[in-house]
């Protein structure tokens, strides 16, 4: 794997602030994960002692980015994904889906943590036919986040770009949309973007959610479905559209059929 944010040395280590929750480290405590403390799992429990659906949303988050992955590289024959507020690795990143498809495919991740930083250095290791990267920008620099990846990435050629669960974490609606399209304007025509958001649905999931935000953790916002679609404006969506995301070309289950969650998302093509 390649860092292109960093000089040549080794990493430094990230300090590691314990006593207020971090978004990342609530979100692996909920997918079963060990990278996290005790401020994260008192965060995480009392929000889902609120919304005990706060599990359930969590892995049908990490489901739908599997599936989208799989179809733009197996579908699609896109070679090339942006991850854009990757978080902690856990199970199947996105780097692991695609490659599993396609060895040859590139992927840079993209976060401005420097805990992730560290985790990712360590994990997120390419397949040898393929690279994966990871640089350190945050995602309200759109353009900064286009010229660093125009290095490992060709960008003459159609990129899926994943924002999985992040634009939550912006309060200005406006912004969140202006960052959207300000970095699908940097890819070029036959693109993808992969999105899905959580929304407003639910008094338990409201409460939840303003009880996060009293925790000192950075805070989630919910949104109205109609302002997850707006994220695509533009865009083509493909079947089955903007819609809750564990119907989104849901796979056979011998378990049965996925819970239901109050989180939209989709994938759409650049014209």
């Amino acid at each position: 794997m390649t860092d292109s944010s960093s000089s040549p040395g080794p990493a430094p280590t990230p300090e590691i602030d314990t006593t207020v929750p971090h978004s990342a480290r609530v979100w692996n405590y909920w997918l079963g994960g060990k990278d996290n403390y005790p401020v994260d799992r008192a965060a995480g429990d009392r929000y889902r002692e609120i919304f005990p659906g706060i599990i359930d949303t969590a892995r049908a988050f990490r489901h739908f980015l599997a599936r989208s992955v799989r179809y733009l590289a197996g579908e699609e024959g896109i070679r090339q994904f942006l991850d854009v507020g990757t978080g902690l690795p856990t199970v199947d990143n996105t780097h692991e889906v695609a490659q599993r498809v396609a060895p040859e495919c590139r992927i840079v991740y993209v976060d401005n943590d420097p805990l992730v930083l560290a985790h990712a250095r360590a994990l997120l290791t390419s397949s040898p036919a393929g690279r994966t990267d990871y640089i350190d920008a945050d995602m309200r620099e759109p353009e900064k986040i286009a010229q660093a990846v125009a290095e490992p990435l060709d960008l003459t050629r159609p990129v899926g770009l994943m924002l999985m669960g992040v634009l939550g974490h912006m309060d200005d609606y406006d912004e969140a949309r202006s960052i959207v399209r300000r970095l699908m304007d940097a890819l070029p025509s036959g693109s993808f973007l992969a999105l899905a958001d959580s929304i407003n649905v639910g008094a338990a999931h409201q409460e939840a959610a303003r009880n996060y935000k009293d925790s000192g953790a950075v805070p989630y916002h919910l949104r109205t479905p109609e302002q997850i679609t707006g994220f695509f404006a533009g865009l083509e969506p493909v079947e089955p559209g903007i819609v809750p995301i564990q119907r989104w070309r849901p796979e056979p289950d011998p378990f049965g059929p996925p819970a239901e969650v109050a989180t939209m998302g989709g994938v759409a093509r650049k014209p």
